[in-house]
């Protein structure tokens, strides 16, 4: 039905109707994935009660899943490079599918966590390559019109993830929450045929550097989590000290291959490496409160799992209407300034949750997630076009999957903060949004470093 293009001619984007469906199949993965990768968010408090667990060791449920993102993102997309972008996005839907079945028959903590895992890999798989399959659709001046694009479907499959969840949880067993997303993914799958495969590169996979890569940020996260869930403090020094020198060595052997998995020559660049970092501190803030909310709305304000969807979903939902107006006005705005704006209405946001009352009616809640949604959604969209704009069309999958990467830490770390908090019962308290309140700070603060740098709008 579609001829196949190769990577010089897809540097101007795919001609239309192609581009239309390409567009459509890819957003409808993206809002599957979104849509995945949160609804457990909602599930965790049934979870801990219909297992027997506790709170702060169903948490493990997100963050064995972040854990296998982060360690897959960027060896996979060096993977994508190779055999076509396209290839390597069916294989992830079908195996996310196919696993989301398994965490339909799980029966135990350690058999969610391990169907999880999976599902984790084939996410992985779809969304390295889901930039740069963006970026080879449209043409180069109308980058941030498709990144806003694909930043609708992704906001709302985040906004559809609570309600979804939580209509689901007040009508049938939470098994049925990981099958949700399932129909969005046979939908992507149909339409994938409109989706562009550029030629695969004939370089040698860097497998040394894939398998560091995973190792190093397996043993980072995993040293994290075993803070709050391992035997020992000492165990989880150990471990994190063996992942910093395994990060050393890594880093090392990337810098003397010609087409490494991390890319370090990207990285070098400093008005990425400030976004990247950035954008890390602000995913760690955002997922915080997003972890945080549906334990403390249970608990202190006894709202039931599908109330606590619906006020959930304000955040999401100011997400769906302001990232797709940010990442549309990045091609005329200078990056910078719409970032820096969206860490400022964060922070708003999240005062007024501190402040909230004890009596709290269910639209005092609604509006204070909508402003701090609204703030974060204003930030994330033009950070991700300054750095994927940044790099070489060929190598949009690798600044790509830098970006996710980022993000997946960055949800991970939160899990682990939350589960630590958690454990700690400060569960009831306000702590966790004072805790993200800081990482907004810190985020704004790089924004502001970048403002004081910038040179055009394209280097901030």
């Amino acid at each position: 039905m579609f001829g196949e293009k190769s990577v010089t001619e897809l540097h101007r984007g795919l001609p239309m109707p192609r581009r239309a469906v390409a567009a459509f199949g890819v957003c409808s993965g993206g809002l599957m994935l979104m849509i995945d990768a949160n609804i457990a968010n909602i599930a965790l408090p049934t979870i801990a009660r219909e297992l027997g667990i506790e709170s702060s060791k169903a948490v493990m449920v997100v963050t064995a899943y972040q854990l296998v993102l982060a360690m897959a993102l960027m060896p996979l997309a060096a993977l994508g490079t190779r055999i076509g972008y396209r290839r390597l996005y069916c294989g992830g839907l079908v195996l996310h599918s196919l696993a989301a079945l398994l965490c339909f028959s799980a029966d135990s903590l350690l058999s969610l966590v391990m169907a999880r895992s999976l599902q984790g890999i084939g996410t992985a798989a779809a969304m390295s390559v889901a930039f740069g399959l963006v970026r080879t659709i449209y043409p180069p001046e109308q980058l941030g019109k498709g990144l806003a694009i694909n930043t609708i479907a992704n906001a709302s499959g985040s906004a559809l993830a609570p309600v979804v969840g939580g209509l689901v949880l007040s009508v049938a067993d939470w098994p049925w929450v990981f099958a949700a997303a399932i129909p969005f993914s046979m939908l992507a799958l149909l339409l994938s045929r409109a989706m562009p495969d550029p030629d695969p590169h004939m370089e040698p996979f860097d497998l040394l550097g894939a398998a560091l890569c995973a190792l190093t940020f397996g043993l980072l996260i995993g040293g994290l989590e075993l803070t709050t869930h391992g035997p020992s403090l000492w165990l989880a020094v150990a471990v994190l000290a063996t992942g910093g020198a395994v990060a050393w060595w890594f880093v090392k052997h990337e810098l003397s291959v010609p087409q490494p998995v991390l890319p370090v020559d990207l990285l070098a660049r400093l008005p990425m490496a400030l976004a990247l970092l950035s954008n890390f501190s602000a995913v760690l803030a955002s997922m915080t409160v997003l972890l945080f909310l549906p334990f403390m709305l249970q608990h202190s304000y006894g709202l039931s799992p599908a109330e606590v969807g619906g006020v959930v979903a304000g955040y999401a939902a100011a997400s769906v209407m302001i990232a797709p107006t940010s990442g549309y006005l990045s091609d005329r705005i200078p990056v910078v300034y719409l970032c820096s704006a969206g860490m400022c209405v964060a922070a708003i946001g999240l005062v007024t949750i501190a402040l909230l009352p004890a009596d709290a009616s269910r639209f005092d809640m609604v509006w204070r997630l909508w402003i701090t949604g609204a703030g974060f959604g204003m930030f994330f969209s033009p950070n991700a076009r300054l750095i994927i704009a940044s790099a070489p069309t060929k190598r949009s999958a690798s600044a790509g999957s830098v970006v996710t990467t980022s993000r997946m830490v960055g949800q991970a770390t939160g899990a682990t903060i939350v589960a630590g908090l958690l454990a700690l019962n400060f569960g009831d308290t306000m702590v966790p949004v004072y805790c993200a309140l800081v990482l907004v700070g810190v985020s704004g603060a790089i924004c502001l470093v970048r403002l004081r740098d910038h040179k055009s709008p394209d280097a901030t």
